[in-house]
């Protein structure tokens, strides 16, 4: 199952009473499925920036009860601070971290804004991806005049806000109006240097950084800024776009640092950044020693780096992602100054539930004693996948040591492409391992449930039945995925490395057990429906896949036992 998770960093205007800020968090983290990452107030700015994160809907969930406690405590007639402003909740973006895309965020961010301006009658702005016309896309635009304009851009038909435009009232008067919009991932990311000079870490920023540097009349650094007809001056683009940067010298570590805010990783990359500082400090005479991130990162980001530097040494990317992890952290020195726990600087990370108790989390022998106890699951159909899973563990081996073996210097990416798909498979099937166990746990849950009146005896029936369909559905997927895994073993016994021949046989064998194995499960899961339409139908693709699999399986042997 993809995992989906977004980022959520709404500001509201109100920094110094603490009393207050934790009722609007409190609201926030009542909400199920969320994590807060961050509370920041500013006593300047009266202004405090919460980070959560979660499932999508869990997030929305808890803005949109933040906002609303946030509208029931802040009074904007009184309000007054050191940054701009616009309403008691100012702005509010949504941001995909995994799973989920900018665009899908956008929508997300357009529902919640009419839900906020319907339900609670604030009035809102959609800003960025969210925007409904290009001008909008700038928060700024939004924001025109902060709270002291709304009385003369409510009810506008140009400059009210996108939903809940009306004439200015007491209520628009107590609550503001909120921005509310969708964003990418922005990455905080300082570059140490070999240097102490001030100066050219700003022509290193200058030479990359989006907007450039200044055009000067001779081309000279102290030749005079040059203006267009209107007064503004001309740039120069930097390499970089979606970049912001700027030199400066830390006291703290003794060096100058190019400090770099990414603000579209989809163009730009943390990594493709990364090695054009490089490139452009080498032409300085300056050398990059290592990168800082400041704050935390989506995983996808490491993982491209990873990949990324481990396709440049022409190594296999399918391996681990703690191992692709690793490589990103040493290629780009991010454990130079200090060191760098992936658990404290990935997003997913963090939010995992480290009270969950999963089996894939077991040991070999925590498993095999686990599913040797007296309880009932883990049973047959965590045990398909988990064969399933070491099928697709011993073609990626196979994949891996064959793209690392020197007569195969010229065919590595192929079968770093095999060890790739290879990995997917595996991690899937170990997805299922606890998916399988959840499905008989969740039937067992609905014998909980009471039946002493006719609409509870329905509502038992009802909830037996979609839980007993689950329960057959998810080992046909093991059976469907574990399938897929005789395509990378065919490859692997016909094309890799002959001394690991035999490894692809055996991961053949385990696939063929999880593919029958699963059978079982499926066949005895659909006896209980009382649906046999579906179940028949479930019962027939079973039984196709059984086939096909006891094909592919004669098939892969006799290529193994050929080359022994």
């Amino acid at each position: 199952m993809k995992t989906r998770i977004i980022e959520c960093v709404p500001n509201f205007s109100e920094g110094r009473d603490k009393a207050k800020i934790k009722e609007i968090t409190d609201a926030i983290q009542a909400v199920e499925g969320v994590k807060l990452l961050d509370v920041d107030p500013g006593e300047a700015t009266n202004r405090t920036v919460v980070t959560l994160v979660g499932e999508p809907e869990a997030v929305v969930e808890a803005a949109f009860q933040g906002i609303r406690r946030a509208a029931e405590l802040i009074d904007m007639r009184s309000h007054h601070g050191a940054h701009p402003r616009m309403g008691a909740t100012d702005v509010c973006p949504l941001i995909p971290v995994a799973g989920v895309s900018l665009q899908e965020c956008a929508e997300m961010a357009r529902k919640l804004a009419e839900r906020i301006a319907t339900e609670l009658n604030i009035p809102t702005y959609c800003y960025e991806e969210a925007a409904f016309t290009p001008e909008r896309r700038n928060l700024a635009v939004c924001r025109a005049g902060e709270y002291e304009a709304l009385p003369q851009k409510m009810g506008d038909e140009k400059k009210g806000p996108d939903f809940g435009n009306r004439p200015f009232d007491e209520e628009v008067a107590r609550t503001g109006a909120t921005t509310v919009g969708a964003r990418d991932f922005l990455i905080a990311v300082n570059y140490n240097l070999n240097t102490t000079s001030t100066r050219r870490a700003n022509a290193i920023a200058f030479d990359v950084r989006e907007k450039g540097r200044p055009m000067r009349e001779g081309g000279k650094v102290t030749g005079k800024p040059m203006k267009d007809e209107n007064g503004n001056p001309i740039m120069i683009p930097g390499t970089l776009k979606g970049t912001k940067a700027i030199g400066w010298f830390i006291d703290e570590y003794g060096i100058a640092q190019v400090s770099m805010n990414i603000t579209d990783i989809a163009t730009t990359p943390l990594h493709v950044a990364f090695d054009e500082v490089c490139k452009k400090a080498n032409e300085r005479g300056v050398r990059v020693t290592g990168t800082e991130i400041v704050g935390l990162v989506p995983k996808r980001t490491l993982i491209d780096a990873g990949k990324y530097f481990l396709r440049k040494q022409h190594r296999s990317v399918g391996i681990p992602d703690e191992e692709i992890i690793r490589i990103a952290v040493k290629s780009m020195g991010l454990d130079e100054l200090k060191p760098f726990d992936p658990r404290e600087k990935v997003i997913e990370y963090m939010i995992e539930d480290s009270d969950s108790k999963k089996l894939i989390d077991l040991t070999a022998r925590g498993l095999a004693e686990e599913t040797a106890s007296e309880s009932p699951a883990p049973g047959g159909g965590s045990i398909s996948a988990y064969m399933g899973a070491l099928g697709a563990a011993l073609g990626t081996m196979v994949a891996n040591l064959t793209a690392h073996k020197a007569a195969y210097d010229d065919r590595w990416e192929e079968f770093s492409d095999a060890a790739e798909k290879g990995q997917e498979l595996m991690e899937r099937l170990l997805h299922l391992v606890d998916e399988d166990t959840a499905a008989f746990n969740r039937i067992m849950d609905v014998f909980a449930m009471p039946k002493k009146t006719d609409a509870e005896k329905a509502a038992r029936a009802e909830a037996m039945e979609s839980a007993t369909l689950y329960a057959t559905e998810v080992p046909l997927h093991t059976m469907e995925t574990a399938f897929e895994v005789f395509d990378l073993l065919r490859d692997m016994a016909s094309n890799g490395n002959p001394a690991s021949v035999t490894d692809a046989g055996v991961g053949t064998l385990a696939a063929r057990a999880a593919v029958r194995g699963a059978f079982l499960n499926v066949k005895i899961n659909a006896s209980g429906l009382k649906d046999r339409v579906k179940a028949d139908s479930l019962i027939a693709r079973g039984a196709e896949i059984e086939e096909k699999a006891a094909k592919a399986e004669a098939e892969i042997l006799n290529v193994v036992n050929s080359k022994i």
